[in-house]
């Protein structure tokens, strides 16, 4: 029979990680005694082995009961007595082995199962044995270099076991997991799946097979691994899974069902209902995902997590005091927490209180930093992520230089993407600011820094098109192109359609956009496509051909921000099916409603509509966000022309005229120029007669 194996916790030690890494030698081994009379040709004394044994499991179950270690000492001495009357009882050297795991003797457990596996290498119990102690020694070791070796340790043991018992599923999912700890997916893959066909109805076979397949992004083999299972069999566990993966493949409303189901099953089940939240929101029904995470709320009001999630919501909604009382909530549960004061700074940012947002900023800088700038990958990232939001935050305050000075500390971090990362933001504020020729300088530089990042290159190459020098810059793109099916040439074809198009060149943007689909695998990339050829039609005037593609994009991402935008903008500006445009919009606001350009389309919305009030409120909200955009101006002398307000009208029309002088040609439709040019010279005349009549 097997004999029971108790949890017990392992503090993992130089001496065990000595143990493991050595051979066990014969004056090491508890059992040497025994072995070596082995050897000699001494005969067995079952009996004595027997009633040694017997006190050896009396003293063990006494341990279990009373915790003294005297008795264990007394176990293993009878173990040593039984193993010696009978050395080759593998039975024996087993139980010594297990025993000593039990009461933490890992260095002697591992060496005993060494020595049984060396004398007898199909011994199962003796590879369980130093499987579960690798197992429990991984759970206690943080991530390193000995962790590595532990896990290759307790995989070679797994291993060992599904090859002697092949038919124990628990075995083989276990040991796909170890192979998913040690990144290899393929084997991990092989085990999963020999599980389900050992057990096709074990949920937890079915669902760690989908979760890979969702990990390798294959969410349509998760999906057809879960959808095997009959809708009668399906647990709460699995249609948690299923709504999981319907996430993933952007089948929100699939997701939302699935997790009904769940619940359905299991009414306190918090992880479903977030999920349920979660997918709700994806799906743009923000109202019932709120409803949701306030039932969590509820069922566990120590959930920090979800009230940063309402918050979020009703900083989306722009309900920015309700987020702030949320974020507060969590604050006071999670002291230490990164998340929640970098959320409160996001919305003092969103709301333009950027004195206040400032020093929160620059205190989790401070907490975060490091002495000599050491830090690791993790503690990088979350650094450069702290210096992008505070960058922007004085960018959107005015303050440039110190925009451009916190930027240039990302680059400072290191590593190609943090150099790319803060390359692009310092050319990004240049060209906010209108300085065309230090933004140009910013790609030169990022380019000399980075020589090897094709991304900084086509940035330089977009910058020099914008500049003047198209020819030049198109052909230093085209010479990136590699024609092989393994490189991504996708990006480049998209580099080359969005110069095109700023160029006016409109039927090299299409040619270049049709190559990108081509390449396009993932939703997402084909989304992107389809986005920019809709903009490459708008800008050639080809409206119908545009929302034909924009809506081709909220077919496969309803709350598709950019696009709803777009669309809905173009729409209004075309003085066309304006309660269609306004829906658009609006929902464009309400996934972010402190952009600018979206505050600004639903001001022009409404404007079309003859909603002046509601147009004037948000006009002003966008020129605020964005004062440099010539358009929005131009807007807001519209209004106020219609108004009876022509003063304000001429003053607006002026300032996006003197704001279209500072832009680059690629930034400027010479029609719109000359429409406003026209307007504000007939006000200025109709103004001086209104002038000379007075006098």
């Amino acid at each position: 029979m097997k004999k029971q194996f108790w949890i017990f916790s392992v503090v993992l030690t130089g001496s065990f990680l000595l143990a493991q890494n050595q051979p066990a030698r014969a004056a090491d081994s508890p059992a040497a005694g025994g072995a070596e009379a082995a050897t000699k040709g001494k005969t067995p004394d079952r009996a004595a082995a027997y009633y040694h044994f017997a006190l050896a499991h009396m003293y063990e179950e006494q341990v279990a009961t009373y915790g003294r270690s005297e008795l264990a000492n007394k176990a293993i001495e009878e173990y040593r007595a039984a193993i010696d009357a009978d050395p080759a009882s593998a039975y024996l050297t087993s139980g010594l082995a297990e025993l000593y795991a039990k009461t933490g003797r890992i260095r002697d457990a591992v060496v005993e199962a060494q020595d049984i596996i060396k004398r007898s290498p199909n011994n199962l119990e003796a590879r369980r044995l130093l499987g579960r102690i690798y197992l429990r020694s991984l759970g206690d070791m943080q991530a390193g270099s000995g962790s590595q070796s532990v896990l290759k340790l307790a995989i070679e043991q797994y291993e060992q076991i599904v090859r002697l018992q092949p038919d124990s599923m628990d075995d083989h999912l276990l040991l796909g997991r170890l192979y998913r700890l040690n990144n290899d997916l393929q084997k991990a893959e092989n085990e999963f799946k020999t599980a389900v066909k050992l057990q096709p109805d074990s949920e937890e076979a079915v669902t760690t097979l989908a979760y890979l397949y969702n990990e390798l992004g294959d969410t349509a083999r998760a999906a057809q691994v879960l959808s095997s299972v009959p809708n009668t069999q399906r647990s709460a566990k699995l249609y948690s899974a299923l709504g999981y993966t319907y996430e993933q493949q952007k089948q929100y409303k699939n997701a939302v069902e699935a997790y009904r189901h769940a619940i359905e099953q299991d009414r306190d089940n918090l992880d479903a209902i977030r999920g349920l939240a979660q997918n709700l929101l994806n799906d743009g029904q923000v109202d019932a995902a709120l409803e949701q995470y306030k039932v969590i709320a509820d069922a566990n009001p120590e959930d920090a997590q979800t009230y940063v999630r309402i918050a979020e919501i009703y900083r989306k909604q722009g309900k920015f005091d309700l987020a702030l009382e949320n974020l507060k909530k969590a604050e006071s549960m999670v002291q230490d927490s990164v998340e929640v004061p970098y959320n409160i700074a996001a919305i003092y940012q969103a709301q333009g209180r950027y004195d206040e947002a400032i020093p929160i900023m620059r205190d989790l800088l401070k907490k975060s930093e490091k002495p000599e700038g050491k830090y690791s990958n993790g503690e990088r990232s979350n650094r450069a992520v702290f210096l992008e939001r505070l960058g922007t935050i004085y960018r959107e305050q005015g303050n440039n230089p110190a925009a451009n000075e916190i930027f240039r500390e990302i680059v400072a971090l290191g590593g190609d993407e943090n150099i790319e990362r803060g390359y692009q933001q310092i050319i990004d504020t240049w060209r906010e600011a209108k300085d065309w020729q230090k933004a140009t300088e910013a790609a030169k530089e990022a380019v000399q820094k980075l020589p090897s990042s094709r991304d900084l290159k086509m940035v330089l190459a977009a910058q020099q098109a914008d500049m003047g020098d198209a020819d030049k810059a198109l052909k230093d793109v085209r010479a990136m192109l590699k024609g092989d099916a393994n490189s991504d040439d996708r990006q480049i074809y998209i580099t080359l359609a969005q110069m095109n198009t700023r160029l006016r060149r409109f039927s090299d943007a299409e040619q270049a956009l049709d190559k990108a689909e081509q390449l396009a695998s993932k939703t997402d990339d084909k989304e992107y496509v389809w986005f920019l050829r809709g903009s490459t039609f708008e800008r050639a005037k080809r409206y119908a051909e545009a929302e034909e593609q924009f809506k081709k994009v909220l077919a496969s991402d309803p709350e598709h921000a950019s696009t709803l935008n777009y669309l809905g903008y173009m729409l209004a500006d075309q003085n066309t099916k304006l309660e269609e445009a306004l829906g658009y919009i609006k929902r464009a606001v309400d996934l972010d409603p402190a952009n600018g350009a979206y505050l600004d389309s639903i001001g022009w919305a409404y404007f079309r509509m003859g909603k002046y009030e509601l147009a004037e409120e948000n006009l002003l909200k966008a020129s605020q966000k964005i004062n440099t955009d010539p358009t929005v101006h131009d807007h807001l002398g519209d209004l106020y022309q219609k108004t009876g307000r022509l003063k304000l009208a001429a003053s607006n029309w002026e300032r996006a005229l003197t704001e279209w002088n500072r832009t680059i040609a690629a930034e400027v439709d010479p029609a719109d120029q000359a429409r406003v040019q026209k307007k504000l010279d007939s006000a200025k005349m109709k103004l001086a007669k209104e002038e000379g009549a007075k006098q």
